[in-house]
Formats: structure tokens, sequence, C-alpha cells
């Protein structure tokens, strides 16, 4: 066996296989052909690590950019409430709560119709169309002179960003080891925090704007062109898939599909396989993380689209509810680059993540609804600890990066989860009855039921989990099968219950 992977001499023979992964058999990964160029070579550790440091460059940068502009996008309703869209659109009772559900209804509608395009299509270029047309949506909204007509631009927000979130889990797939995926993906959805701190700035900013249009009006502007032109930078920088990428040498490719590889899952396949549907519904870890997902969401209204609405509803004033997001934000960066670290450097944390996110969340919701309307430093500091809300739920995406196999099964899981990531994001907003202000007593028990719930499904999937790789370890020691052979069978788009070598990352 050689020692190392193929070496220059060898590479326009690689190069040749790897121009285009092939579709004319659909039992085969995508990248089958490169992988089998290579397979019985042995992957030199400083080259995985080099070509690792080169992908997180790459990728990681771009997602995390991304999700920055996503998150500030979908929550410029956030920044402009307080700043006369609800008077020059005249809103009035729940509208304003419908404007948050309206773009998780557009998200929900279109979950499918996405993941099968994610699975078709090239997926760096279908992302970053999607980022354009969402931009381009994004700055069309200062237009709206009506309840009707910004219900609608936030349907059609909605549902072009609802490929972004499912589309980059299906990323981090393709291009980290399943060890790696905790602290990336975290990484990634740490920039909420960013996000957060970066919103309060601006919205800071534009409140001492007093001239030239309304100031709500100059949010969605600032925040379109930013994205419509990060989107045309994308198209020409986010890869389709590792085996076809410029940014990596020919033999840089086959040393990024053997690192993925090891995963057992396979990187991607275009066709739709419907065994792998039946699967996905059958598979009790799927509508265990949907559970988790809509519990997790039912309170993200707070933190999210009636944030500067809360903090001004504690006591605090307009321009002080923009600056006090900042605390927040930096909960929600620096917890989630630790939580992300942790599960990482240990192998079995990545349920004891969750435990502890959530519980911090019961403790702040708890604080909400038991607090008096008069401790408003208390209601504020309680606030800030719901923030932690969004560990618990990335962490559970990786559940699906790393746990799920056959590429089917794992868009439609993917789709699922992030349904059930709608329906919370629905259904949360319409708990914030204009009635209850400045208590909201039914939004913040709402809080604390849903974080409850999350918190004992955390328990149920670890002990599914548990159960799993214990009778795949009893079948096993009947029927051995090697390491390589649970490789290969990845690599023919095997799901991880028909490939008897699979094991679930269970904590």
């Amino acid at each position: 066996m050689n020692s190392s992977f193929p070496e220059k001499s060898e590479v326009s023979e690689i190069q040749n296989i790897s121009i285009e992964p092939s579709v004319k058999s659909g039992g085969f990964d995508d990248n089958y052909e490169l992988y089998k160029a290579t397979k019985d070579t042995e992957l030199d550790p400083l080259e995985a690590k080099r070509v690792l440091r080169k992908v997180d460059r790459r990728i990681l940068s771009l997602l995390m950019v991304t999700y920055i502009l996503q998150y500030l996008d979908k929550n410029c309703v956030n920044l402009a409430s307080v700043y006369g869209l609800k008077k020059d659109l005249h809103l009035k009772g729940q509208d304003y709560s419908w404007l948050t559900s309206m773009f998780y209804i557009g998200y929900l509608v279109f979950q499918f119709p996405f993941g099968f395009l994610l699975q078709y299509f090239p997926t760096g270029r279908l992302l970053s169309s999607t980022i354009i047309a969402w931009g381009a949506v994004l700055i069309t909204t200062p237009a709206c002179k009506s309840f009707a007509g910004i219900a609608a631009n936030r349907f059609f927000l909605g549902a072009l960003e609802s490929a972004t979130n499912p589309g980059n889990v299906l990323l981090m797939s393709m291009w980290y080891t399943t060890q790696e995926q905790p602290l990336r993906l975290e990484a990634y959805y740490s920039t909420i925090g960013i996000a957060t701190m970066f919103s309060g700035l601006i919205g800071y900013a534009v409140g001492h704007i007093n001239s030239g249009l309304s100031k709500w009006m100059y949010i969605f502007l600032i925040f379109g062109s930013i994205t419509i032109t990060w989107g045309l930078v994308c198209l020409f920088l986010l890869p389709d898939s590792p085996s076809t990428t410029p940014f990596l040498t020919p033999h840089e490719r086959t040393v990024a599909i053997a690192r993925v590889a090891s995963n057992r899952q396979g990187i991607k396949n275009r066709q739709f396989k419907p065994y792998q549907a039946l699967q996905m519904v059958k598979d009790p870890k799927t509508w265990i993380l949907f559970v988790m997902a809509v519990s997790a969401q039912i309170p993200t209204a707070a933190v999210t689209s009636f944030a500067s609405i809360n903090i001004e509803s504690f006591g605090f004033g307009t321009l002080q509810s923009q600056y006090m997001l900042i605390p927040g934000g930096a909960v929600q960066l620096f917890g989630m680059l630790l939580g992300g670290w942790i599960a990482t450097r240990w192998k079995e944390m990545r349920c004891v993540v969750m435990f502890v996110a959530n519980t911090i969340c019961v403790i702040g919701a708890g604080l909400l609804v038991g607090l008096p309307t008069s401790n408003k430093w208390g209601r504020l500091v309680a606030l800030w600890l719901c923030y932690t809300q969004n560990l618990g739920f990335s962490m559970s995406l990786t559940m699906i990066s790393s746990n799920v196999a056959g590429y089917t099964k794992k868009q439609l899981t993917s789709a699922v989860v992030f349904i059930g990531f709608c329906v919370g994001n629905v259904a949360g907003p319409q708990t914030f009855i204009t009635s209850e202000a400045p208590g909201y007593k039914t939004a913040y028990i709402s809080m604390l039921v849903a974080y409850s719930i999350k918190l004992l499904m955390v328990f149920v999937l670890y002990a599914h989990m548990w159960m799993f790789n214990k009778k795949r370890d009893r079948a096993q020691a009947e029927v051995p099968l090697d390491e390589k052979t649970a490789i290969e069978l990845g690599m023919h788009d095997e799901t991880e219950i028909d490939n008897k070598g699979f094991r679930v990352i269970s904590t």
C-alpha cells in the first residue's frame, strides 16, 4: 500500500476523471470515479490538514458571511419596527406579528422544492443565485405601502432564503468529517451573534438620520444592496463539489474527497431515490429532530423580530433598545463558539452541550414569566440568557450532517427539520398578543413550555441513538463489516439504515 496520495505526475489522469461528476449511475456518488481512483491509497495527515485549512478559508468564510446577511435581512423588520414602519404601513393589532410569520410561511412552502433543486442542480451556483434574488426582494421593501404589500414581500423573502440553511448544512457534510462538523457548524451559526451586534449598531446609526426617506426605508435599502453584491461574489467563489472546485488543485481534490468519504455517507448523489424517502418517514430520528426544531423556534421571535419591542417594553428607550441588542449577540457568538469547540474537542459531548444550552434557556424563560414588569434589568438579563437557544438548535443540526446517510434521505430529513423550524417561527410571533403588552404573559409562558419540551427531547434523542448503536454492535459481532467496506457503501449512497458499518454519533 502506498504511504501517500498520488504525486503530481499522476495528477493529469486524476484531473480527467474529476472534471464533471457522473449521474449515469444513480447507485454511485457523483464523486465516485475520483474516489475509486485513489481509494486504496493512504491519506497523509499533513496533506489532509493543509486541505482542511484551504477549505475553511474558502467554504466556511463564505458561509459565515452569507449567514450574517441572511439573519440581518430577515430581521430588518425588527430594526424598522421602532423607526416608523408600523405607522407608515398602517399596521394594527397582530399585523406586525403576521409579517414575521409570513416570512416563515414562505420558508415552509419552499422547503421541499428547494430540497429537490439542491439535490439536482449545482449547489454553489443555486445558493448564490438565491442570495442575489432575496437581496432584490429586500431592496424593494420600501416600495410597499400597506400590510398586504409587505406581507407578500416577506413571503417571497422567506421563500428565497429557505434554500440557505438546508443548503449550507448539506455543504458542511460535503466538505467536513463528522468530527470537524460541530465546530464549523457552530462557527457558522455563531455569526447570528455578530449579526445581532451589528444590527444594533446599524439601528443606532440609522436612528440619527434626520433627512430624506423615512428611517426604516434606509435599513432595507442598505442591506438589500450589500446582499446583492455578496451574492455576485458567491456566484464566482462558492464551489459546487469537491471534485470540480477550481480553488483546489486536482491532487487536493482527491484528498478532500478521501477525507469526507471516511464519514461513510458519500458526498452527493443527484438521483432521487423513493426508498430513501420512505426510510426517512419511518426513521424516529426524523420526528424527534422535527419536534426539537418546532419547540426550539417558538421562542425565537422574542430574540429576533420582537427583540427591540421587548426591550422597549421593559422600560428602555428607542435608541437604548438598539444597543441593548449587543450583549445578546455576544452571548450567541461566544456561547456557540464555546459549545462547538467542546463538542469537537471531546467526542461524547453533543447532547451534553444541547442539554446545558436548553437548561439556560429554561432559566431565562422562567425569569421572564416570574419577574415583575418593574424589574427591567432582571427581565433584560433573562432575555439575554435566552440567546443561548441557537446553540442547542444548531447542535441538533449536526445530527443531520453527521448521522443521516443517503443523499435523498439526508436532504429530505433536512427539509422536514426546517419545516419544523418554520412551524415554530410561524407560531412564535402569534404568542406576542398586542393587548398583553408590556407583560406579554402568553409569549413568555409559551417560551418556557417550548424550551422544556426541547430539553426533554434531547434525552429522547440520546436514548434512541444509543439503542441504535447497541443494536448495530450486536449485529456487527455476528457478521463483521470492515471500515473500507463501510466507506465503499457510503460512496454507493447507502443510508445509515442499510450500511451496517455505520454508527451514529450519539453523544
